[in-house]
């Protein structure tokens, strides 16, 4: 009996203070991106898609994600917060680096989940999401970025971060509208 694949929606880093140097630089692009991501988080619901967060702690190694998402509720940029906030169905991973897998268990997690498709929004396209999408494609998934949902620091460097995804990973990127799950 062959297994059905599926995909999973993962939220990069979008749980957050916002309380860094490079904010005043992210914080625009974030705003335009939160409309998108919160599409992609309630179709993904809708059709019953895993939903994983993958977020850093922001060296808080005790906190645990409804720390995080409270803390970053209370924060300033809350409004960037809360249209995104997880459901008790979403699934939540901490991570320390750029990558979403980077000594997390999110390969073994898709594994469990049967995955083998990821789509990829979040923050910061040029870091977090491109070191992302490289570990996502040398483990052989298939990676979806929609270049709408992703938020940047640099616009040039994201749209080089972008290029090089498409190019170098086989990414499809493509607009919020046309993302299928």
């Amino acid at each position: 009996m062959e297994i059905m694949k599926q995909s999973a929606l993962i939220v990069i880093d979008m749980i957050n203070t916002y309380d860094h140097p490079d904010a005043g630089l992210l914080v625009p692009s974030a705003e335009k991106a939160v409309p998108r991501i919160a599409r992609l988080i309630d179709e993904a619901r809708r059709r019953k898609v895993p939903i994983i967060y993958v977020n850093d702690n922001f060296g808080e190694w005790r906190s645990h994600h409804g720390e995080i998402v409270d803390t970053a509720l209370a924060g300033p940029h809350a409004d960037l917060v809360e249209p995104l906030r997880p459901g008790d169905d979403s699934l939540f991973v901490i991570k320390a680096r750029h990558s979403i897998f980077y000594e997390t268990p999110l390969s073994f997690l898709l594994s469990q989940l049967n995955v083998d498709h990821v789509i990829l929004c979040g923050q910061v396209t040029e870091q977090c999401v491109l070191y992302s999408a490289l570990d996502a494609h040398i483990r052989h998934l298939r990676v979806t970025v929609p270049r709408d949902a992703v938020a940047h620091i640099h616009s040039d460097l994201a749209d080089a971060a972008l290029r090089m995804m498409e190019r170098n990973m086989n990414v499809t990127l493509l607009n919020t509208v046309s993302v299928e799950f």
